[in-house]
């Protein structure tokens, strides 16, 4: 995936991929078929907005109020993690 989702694209989780706690090790992991990811505290804000329901729009809108962020960085930011992850299809675009 070369182009940037629009703000409009709603990112979520395929089937067969999870974003799950693994209370032994206190982490958070991205689980997909045969991969497994372990998102930093940045990457795991993004990763919890990704509903299936929210838009980039609103996801980039409520990060950037959460952490008192610039929107334009946090924009840039949201996408090129999201378009990595979709590369390596463990995020679909809506």
């Amino acid at each position: 995936m070369s182009d940037a989702p629009s703000s409009e694209a709603v990112p979520r989780l395929p089937r067969g991929v999870r974003l799950r706690h693994d209370k032994n090790r206190d982490e958070w992991l991205l689980l997909g078929p045969e991969r497994l990811f372990k998102p930093d505290n940045i990457a795991l804000e993004i990763l919890k907005r990704c509903d299936g329901e929210a838009t980039i729009g609103a996801i980039v809108e409520d990060l950037a109020q959460t952490f008192d962020a610039p929107r334009e960085q946090v924009a840039k930011d949201v996408r090129a993690f999201l378009v990595g992850l979709a590369e390596k299809q463990m995020v679909e675009f809506a």
